[in-house]
């Protein structure tokens, strides 16, 4: 094992022996000496006493110490599958290893003796899932830049939160999401478009530099990239990632569980300024040399249809979009894939189920995380058991702790704690110390660990209801709901109840022949009732139009727990 200390990095089976070490408490002290020019990233770190625990308990996790992660996965995996390969596939063009290789060299010029970038300095990223976003951002890697990864579809004052707390020196925006950016008012952020005709914009301006570019030769622990989270409880949080944990997600659940190889279409509806998307569209195809379709927005029908088109193989969604696809009809559209891969929300076990007998195709459920930067429990073919997340993904360590940070017997639900190659770095925020607890992840889940060591959800932490004593998990009075023919979105959060303490509400939004009357709201009730305990059914359900959603589709169930309460049917007895 491999663990880092306060001494540096030990290599080895095991750490060598050290008495005043105590390895519970091994924590991150010593780091490589940064080429960042700019240190900012570095002055922002967490204090060493707050960071999780960080072991290395693979081979292929031993990174050296100098390392550019945009040359490990773009002209290493060139240099071992050859640089003609299919590399970004788009509807209408297709770019090969070398033309990938060639653009972002050509926008790491651009940064550089363009517009001064300087290592260390940060570019904010803006765009939907094309080929030169892709390019922008190995090109600000190469640069030694940090990315600051975005969702195309924030609006002005999500930006401005970002843009406040990284500060960073220069933008890259697709020219037609260039409104919400140019209302942020930072006169120390340059901004360079790209996808249109002005002789400014980026595609033009790489026209004018030759395709060579001598990479930073960045710290394994230098600071690749700034992520925020998404902001389901307020104020997003900004997570720090190092070169090395690039990596690390690509050799842990992208090699052991995605299990990608060179022959692979990816594809996905995750947008890359998500870490989910990052990872599945991006980082896991490049580093086996595989190629990734780029869809900027596609619906259901349209997801499916691509996929058949172009031969996809490994898919990354949420639920909802794999339930909505069979539900569009387009299951045999479907039958071309090997690996299906879930994440953001809980997948619910009638989903998979239905997945699997309409397709034929395992879905690979998994909980990951901004801090953690990617999945790290998940389980894949017949490791798998519907219903249940599954086992610490190899290079992790998983368990459930009391909120002493004591570890709990099997079948005991409390908090979900992970330990592996990546970990939470906040910048420069104090909530570090509720997320890190005695070296441990601290993930906000509720989750029970059976005898065979699979994980199976409960709920988020915060939304654990307790109703005249009993403990109640929203996510399985969801699934619930769910099952009935006419439900086609649930969200389930705990309302303040004077005789109960809390009561399970139900925010639910019907399928399009449904009708939204009182008479609904019983036969959800009892519906509920046959499918769980009776004391978990929602005793108020209130039908809305949409479910509020981040713009990764995550529902933020702390709206709906502050809307005025509004029962539009009266709660059953």
């Amino acid at each position: 094992m491999t663990v880092v200390t306060n001494e540096g990095y030990w290599v080895g089976s095991a750490a060598p022996a050290a008495p005043h070490v105590d390895h519970r408490q091994v924590l991150v002290m010593q780091l490589s000496p940064s080429v960042h020019l700019d240190t900012f990233c570095r002055d922002r770190l967490p204090p060493s006493g707050q960071w999780p625990e960080i072991s290395f308990d693979l081979p292929e996790l031993r990174y050296p110490t100098t390392v550019n992660c945009a040359v490990a996965l773009l002209e290493d995996t060139m240099g071992v599958h050859g640089p003609d390969r299919p590399c970004l596939r788009a509807p209408g063009e297709t770019w090969t290893y070398r033309e990938l290789s060639r653009a972002s060299n050509r926008v790491a010029r651009v940064l550089t003796e363009d517009f001064g970038l300087v290592a260390g300095n940060r570019v904010l990223l803006r765009g939907p899932n094309n080929p030169w976003l892709v390019a922008a951002w190995f090109g600000v890697l190469k640069a030694g830049g940090v990315v600051v990864t975005t969702m195309p579809l924030l609006r002005r004052n999500e930006i401005a939160v970002i843009a406040e707390a990284t500060d960073p020196v220069l933008a890259i925006c697709d020219e037609r999401f260039a409104e919400e950016l140019d209302a942020v008012e930072r006169t120390t952020m340059a901004t360079v478009l790209y996808g249109g005709s002005d002789p400014d914009d980026l595609v033009n301006l790489c026209a004018g530099k030759d395709g060579e570019f001598d990479a930073v030769a960045t710290a394994a622990d230098d600071v690749a990239m700034l992520a925020p989270t998404s902001g389901t409880t307020g104020t997003p949080k900004i997570t720090m990632h190092f070169h090395r944990d690039v990596l690390a997600i690509a050799d842990t659940f992208g090699k052991y569980v995605v299990k990608g190889n060179a022959d692979d279409v990816f594809t996905g509806t995750p947008p890359i300024g998500f870490t989910f998307g990052l990872g599945g569209l991006v980082v896991f195809p490049l580093r086996c040399g595989a190629s990734t379709l780029l869809l900027e927005r596609a619906s259901p029908t349209e997801l499916a249809d691509a996929i058949a088109e172009h031969g996809v193989t490994v898919l990354s969604t949420a639920p909802t979009a794999y339930k909505a696809m069979l539900a569009a009809g387009k299951a045999k559209e479907l039958t071309g894939l090997r690996r299906c891969v879930s994440a953001g929300e809980h997948l619910p076990k009638a989903v998979w189920e239905d997945f699997r007998r309409q397709t034929g195709v395992r879905i690979i459920d998994g909980i990951g995380g901004t801090e953690m930067l990617h999945v790290f429990i998940s389980a894949a073919d017949g490791d798998i058991r519907p219903g249940s997340t599954g086992i610490a993904v190899p290079g992790y360590r998983a368990a459930i702790l009391d909120h002493d940070g004591n570890e709990l017997p099997d079948g005991t639900p409390g908090r979900l704690a992970v330990r592996g190659p990546t970990g939470c770095r906040y910048l420069d925020d104090e909530r570090q110390l509720v997320y890190v607890d005695g070296g441990w992840n601290i993930t906000g889940d509720t989750y029970v660990r059976d005898a065979d060591g699979y994980f199976w959800y409960q709920a988020r932490s915060d939304d654990m209801i307790i109703s005249s004593g009993y403990n109640i998990a929203g996510p399985e009075v969801e699934e619930a709901l769910l099952g009935h023919p006419d439900v086609a979105e649930a969200a389930v959060v705990g309302a303040p109840d004077e005789e109960r303490g809390m009561i399970v509400k139900a925010f639910v939004v019907l399928a399009d022949a449904a009708s939204p009357d009182p008479a609904k709201a019983a036969e959800l009730q009892s519906f509920c009732k046959q499918a769980i305990a009776p004391y978990k059914y929602p005793r108020e359900i209130e039908f809305i139009d949409a479910l509020p959603r981040t713009s990764n589709g995550k529902v933020m169930r702390y709206v709906l727990r502050r809307r005025p309460r509004a029962v539009t049917h009266p709660p059953v007895a």
